[in-house]
Formats: C-alpha cells, structure tokens, sequence
C-alpha cells in the first residue's frame, strides 16, 4: 500500500477506536512494522496540521488519538449544549424501573408484569444506553437477561443498584390495590 492509502487506513482505525491506540497495534493492523508506522503516523499528523481540518493527531505515551482542533471547540460547545437524548415516554420508564428493581430480568417477565409486550421500550432503552445485555438465563430457550447501566446510574443520580430508593410500603400498598381492581384478581406480594 502507498503511504496515502496508509495513512487513510490509520485514520480510518483512529476513528473507528475513538481512543488512544498503541502504536503496535496500528502496526499488527496496516502490516507494518512499528517504526515504519510512526513515520506514517508523523506524515499524517504532518498533514493535518496544514490543512484546513478539524482534526488533528495527538500522541500519548506511545499511543495515538484523533482529537479536535482547539480552534473548533466553540462549534462542538454549541452542539454539545444542546439536549441530545428524547424523553423517555410512560411505557419506557415503567420498564426502565421494572429492569431496575428486578434486574436481572428476561423480557417475558418484564411482559408478565406489564402485561402487554415490551419489545420497542426494551430496544429504545438499550439504544439509550440505560440498559444492556447481561447474558442468557439458564432455562430452555435461554432467554437474554437485562439489566440497567452505569449510563442509567448516572444519569438518575445513584451511586450504585444497591442504592434504588426503596419504594414507600404504604404506595406499594395502593398499587397493590390498584392493581387487584383493574385485573379483579388478589395479587400476592
């Protein structure tokens, strides 16, 4: 490959990682040995600070990073400030908190407690970062178990799962009753 194309494999695998990568690695990856893959590194980074890009190379402790130009940070500033996650609607925080407070939970039992199918609010919760595959229950068909994320933990403020606020006896009471008179059933908690 010729060094353009190189460095456009490199720039691709920088953008790719998003972090700092080790210069062997980069090397193991484009089939260069690591001194012929700093030199390329070097053009690169040559070549971006003298056009007009947004990006620039930095090296870290023998590791090599995309970053942004300082001189573009008031741009990312009001992109940033800007809200960028949707509401989370009824049905998605009513099964955020039964994944929460049951984790780890399968889909089915999400589905029994709710009693209607849980399938989008499951995916857009994933999608949103607060919930994340935990691995396969061992029961036939091993269904996927979910629980929430460290995303969830920070976005509502909690430290650790452990530390859910614990729900008042006397709303879980009310729930209970509110529960039995809409399905007409006693419920046993």
């Amino acid at each position: 490959m010729e060094d353009e194309k190189l460095q456009g494999a490199v720039e691709a695998i920088l953008f790719a990682m998003g972090g700092a990568v080790e210069l062997k690695k980069i090397a193991a990856a484009i089939g260069k040995t690591p001194e012929e893959t700093k030199k390329i590194l070097e053009q690169y980074q040559t070549r971006c600070s003298r056009e007009d890009r947004g990006i620039c190379l930095i090296e870290l402790e023998d590791s090599y990073q995309l970053c942004t130009k300082k001189e573009f940070y008031s741009c990312l500033t009001a992109i940033l400030s800007q809200p960028k996650k949707a509401a989370l609607t009824d049905v998605m925080m009513e099964t955020l908190a039964i994944i929460a407070y049951r984790q780890p939970v399968t889909k089915a039992e999400i589905e029994k407690i709710r009693g209607v199918k849980s399938d989008h609010a499951v995916n857009k919760l994933i999608e949103y970062g607060l919930v994340q595959e935990l691995g396969r229950l061992d029961a036939p068909g091993r269904p996927l178990l979910f629980g929430t994320t460290e995303e969830f933990l920070r976005d509502f403020g909690i430290d650790s799962r452990e530390n859910l606020p614990e729900i008042s006896p006397v709303l879980l009471e009310d729930f209970k009753e509110e529960a039995e008179a809409e399905a007409g059933v006693k419920v046993e908690v």
